[in-house]
């Protein structure tokens, strides 16, 4: 059966629109990385924040009224007449959400902590179920009125690449005829201040793959696909999962859990890889996450597969990266990308001699043809890594 992904409402550091998002990324490489202080304190660090205007939320309930939730709901505005007319055409009963995110509201929760702290009790606007991580998936049901199957995925970096296979298999069982499908994570002090912590951030836009790579960016926003069988240009063809639980943080230096994930993708999808046009890169700009990929990618592929990180353009969206990144490359195979327009690495040119020297995209460069077969990898702490297959009609 084919997951076709109908509709994608996508907001990130790059902007809230198919045609900024598009143009920022595929002709005018203009990243959408900047320098902040916002959430860490008097020290300035690269952030992907999501400068548009995001909905009030004022239609929430209060447990509802979170910076995650009126995100969802910024995606969500996007498709919102084509998931009305998918809800009106198949029933509200046959209708899920599967979504992921790792923060949920809790900058909600980090800002009612200071107030109470300073003595000025708990703000008016604050209920603690902001926080919990079923929110975005409840918050969409109600908005939309849909009674099918609404859950979360949280597994760190991985969760909304995740919750896209969970929704093909919502459908593939018949619970579902459509879902909402992708995530959501927004920024905050506690993930900033966490991977501080790790020593894995960078001050700077991030390098991946570079000798002077030096860490990550984190970044925010969401994805929502309405996902159903109904034909569309582009589908979710394969999908891969497995968790290595190698260490708490590190991968696995010999990418054991990566290449099993990419090698069911490929499976499921039916395909070689060398059908695979363009590769989505994890490309974290950590130490240990490109050493890893890059050696998985150089002996899966081989030295020609065209391959980007595109997260020096979004950062890192940790919940929703798996979704923005699936976004990009469905972006990408539209059908006003003819010459295979294809997302560039940002970087210093700097190879690392350590790395197998995969095939990173050059700024402007071409297929020659539409993008047929896209792969995204996803991989995240506790060794739990997820890969996407993206597939475009033929014709």
């Amino acid at each position: 059966m084919t997951f076709y992904l109908n509709h994608c409402g996508i907001v990130c550091a790059l902007g809230d629109t198919h045609a900024d998002i598009k143009r920022r990324l595929l002709q005018d490489f203009d990243s959408g990385v900047a320098a902040t202080d916002e959430w860490s304190g008097a020290r300035m660090l690269a952030l992907g924040r999501v400068t548009a205007a995001l909905p009030d939320g004022a239609q929430l309930p209060l447990m509802q009224r979170s910076r995650n939730n009126r995100m969802a709901l910024a995606a969500l505005h996007q498709i919102r007449p084509q998931v009305d007319a998918a809800i009106a055409r198949h029933g509200a009963d046959r209708i899920g959400i599967v979504v992921g995110t790792s923060t949920s509201g809790i900058a909600s929760t980090e800002t009612a902590l200071l107030a109470h702290a300073s003595g000025a009790g708990w703000p008016a606007d604050f209920h603690y179920e902001q926080q919990e991580m079923g929110s975005p998936a409840l918050t969409l049901a109600q908005e939309l009125g849909v009674t099918g199957p609404a859950y979360v995925h949280s597994s760190a970096c991985a969760s909304s690449a995740k919750a896209m296979a969970s929704a093909a298999r919502l459908i593939n069982m018949g619970l579902c005829d459509a879902v909402l499908t992708g995530g959501i994570d927004t920024l905050c002090g506690f993930t900033v201040a966490g991977f501080s912590a790790l020593e894995s951030v960078s001050a700077e836009q991030s390098n991946p793959f570079s000798a002077q790579r030096s860490g990550i960016n984190i970044g925010e926003g969401g994805a929502l696909f309405l996902m159903s069988r109904e034909p569309a240009p582009v589908a979710l063809c394969g999908w891969g999962e497995s968790s290595d639980g190698h260490h708490m943080s590190a991968p696995d230096p010999a990418g054991r859990g990566a290449r099993l994930a990419i090698a069911q993708a490929l499976g499921r999808a039916g395909i070689e890889a060398g059908q695979i046009d363009y590769i989505n890169l994890h490309g974290t700009g950590t130490r240990q996450n490109d050493a890893m990929e890059a050696r998985v990618i150089y002996d899966m592929f081989g030295p020609d597969a065209p391959a980007s990180s595109t997260k020096p353009f979004t950062g890192h969206a940790l919940g929703a990266a798996g979704a923005i990144e699936a976004g990009l490359c469905w972006l990408a195979m539209q059908i006003d990308n003819p010459e295979g327009r294809l997302p560039p690495h940002l970087w210093d040119g700097a190879l690392d001699p350590d790395l197998p020297a995969i095939k990173l995209v050059a700024p402007g460069a071409l297929l020659g043809r539409p993008l047929r077969w896209a792969l995204s990898n996803s991989f995240a702490f506790g060794g739990s890594n997820a890969v996407l297959v993206l597939g475009r009609a033929e014709g």
